[in-house]
């Protein structure tokens, strides 16, 4: 069934531009919840599982910011052209993640791997809570 914009209902034509969400917001609350977390952690354990946190953290949260960077950070595209590149940017966000955690095993001393771990994991669920959320409310104003 058409919806009077040359697209199926819900879905956008494959020549229309897209309008970027604002994914922006998911790397923001991800830099809350990460202080939030580092102060509970520095209050509950010691340095070295609060910084082992954060930098799992950063392995998670910045490669998310560039993948977003990368998907939305250049204003409308189509919808194929969006498609494409987010191939390469989830290429991309995998290795900075893989590097990431490579330089954290390899440079950071002492480090505590669970916390680094734990740190990840959070924010991953931050990620996918926020595009959850994105996704919902990008429904709810049709």
């Amino acid at each position: 069934m058409a919806d009077g914009k040359g697209g199926a209902s819900g879905i956008a034509p494959t020549g229309a531009r897209l309008k970027p969400p604002p994914v922006y917001r998911i790397t923001l609350v991800q830099l809350a919840v990460l202080g939030l977390l580092s102060i509970v952690t520095l209050a509950l354990a010691d340095t070295t599982t609060t910084v082992s946190l954060a930098a799992g953290a950063a392995c998670s949260a910045l490669p998310q910011a560039w993948f977003a960077l990368q998907l939305f950070g250049r204003g409308g595209r189509r919808g194929a052209e969006v498609a494409r590149a987010g191939y390469a940017a989830e290429a991309g966000k995998f290795l900075l993640s893989a590097v990431g955690f490579a330089l954290v095993f390899a440079l950071l001393r002492p480090v505590v791997p669970l916390a680094v771990f734990g740190g990840f994991a959070a924010m991953l669920l931050v990620q996918v809570a926020g595009g959850v959320w994105l996704l919902r409310r990008g429904q709810a104003s049709r």
